[in-house]
Order: C-alpha cells, then sequence, then structure tokens
C-alpha cells in the first residue's frame, strides 16, 4: 500500500510538472491532482524538492533499464542506434523544455543527480556503443570515442535550451531529431550509412 501511494504521488508530481514546469506547480496542486490529501504527500516528501528528486531518480533509473535492454535485444550497433533513436523519440516527444530549465535553475540537487547520470552511464554507454560499432566496422576508426560521446551528451542538452530553440519556433523533438540523425551519419562508415539507410527505409514503409 505504502509502495503504491509513493509512486501515485511521483507518478502524479510526474504528469503536472511536464504540463507547466516544475516552478508553478505546487504541492496543493499535486494532493488536488491525486485526489490526496497534502498530509499525505508530506508523509513521505518533506517538500517539493525531495519529490523533485525522487522523481528524477526513477526516471533515470527507468531510462538506463530501457537502454540496457536496447542494447542486448539489438543484433549490432546500428541497429542499436535505430532503436535508441525510437526510445528518444519517446522520451523527447513528451518533455516539456521548461522542466530542464526550471530542474536546472531550482533544483540543483536533482540536476546534479541528471549530471552524474551523463557522466557515469550516458557518456560511457556511448563510448561502449563507438569501440563497439569500429570493431564491427560501422563506426569510423579515427573517431575520438571519448570525445564524440560528450559531444552527444552536450547535443542533448542544448537541444533543450529554450534560448537557442525557443519552444515558440522549434518542435523539442524535431530539434532532438535532427541532432541525433548528424551524430549517427557523422560517426558512420559507408558501410554504416548504409545500413541506417535501409533501417531508415524500412521503417518509414
Amino acid at each position: 500500500m505504502s509502495l503504491s501511494q509513493l509512486d501515485r504521488i511521483i507518478q502524479g508530481g510526474n504528469e503536472l510538472f511536464l504540463q507547466a514546469g516544475i516552478k508553478s506547480v505546487t504541492m496543493d496542486d499535486i494532493a488536488k491532482h491525486l485526489g490526496m490529501s497534502k498530509k499525505t504527500i508530506y508523509h513521505y516528501f518533506n517538500d517539493k524538492n525531495e519529490l523533485v528528486i525522487a522523481l528524477v531518480k526513477k526516471k533515470l533509473d527507468e531510462d538506463e533499464c530501457q537502454m540496457k535492454l536496447i542494447i542486448q535485444s539489438s543484433v549490432n550497433v546500428i541497429e542499436e542506434m535505430i532503436n535508441m533513436m525510437k526510445c528518444s523519440e519517446e522520451i523527447f516527444s513528451r518533455i516539456n523544455p521548461v522542466v530542464i530549465h526550471d530542474m536546472q535553475k531550482y533544483h540543483p540537487e536533482a540536476w546534479g543527480e541528471f549530471q552524474k547520470f551523463k557522466s557515469d552511464v550516458l557518456i560511457k554507454t556511448l563510448e561502449e556503443l563507438l569501440t563497439k560499432g569500429m570493431e564491427q566496422g560501422f563506426i569510423r576508426p579515427d573517431l575520438d570515442v571519448k570525445i564524440l560521446a560528450k559531444m552527444r551528451v552536450q547535443q542533448v542538452e542544448m537541444g533543450f535550451n529554450h534560448t537557442i530553440f525557443p519552444v515558440a519556433h522549434f518542435s523539442t523533438w524535431k530539434v532532438q531529431y535532427q541532432l541525433l540523425e548528424h551524430f549517427n551519419y557523422g560517426v558512420c562508415t559507408l558501410k554504416g550509412h548504409q545500413l541506417l539507410d535501409q533501417h531508415k527505409n524500412s521503417i518509414n514503409n
């Protein structure tokens, strides 16, 4: 029962944050959204900041599990890259860029969890993917995987920067898709390009 309530609170906070950003949502709003007393929420979280940290940790754990599943189920690096694109579409299409801004500005501990995830999980996974792709002949052997992995992660963050890509003029997912596709084709050999094109054509058809 307790775990169920805890999950409900985290999910309820997530739903409202994605709609309106973190700053504008209060604990009262979350309680009303869930049909739950504010006292129940405060039983689990001392304040909104604690809720945001718990939510970020939960989402990052889910993302890591999803990435591992994609890697395990893919035949080669190109299939991994295509499947990561599909996974990214689902994630990026529902993220409100205001959430990223609010987390960075008002919730430094939660933002720190995201930064730790970047360095410990995302960059490491990308380095391994690129190295494996070189061995398979799909990724250019002249690349420095450490530089490219860091660059790719920074691209993702840049795509959410609304001073560079204002939400009034740019679709968040379209920005992220263009950056990701540019990266994929930039790191691939001719053999990798051919396989990327085959996968893209099969998806489009």
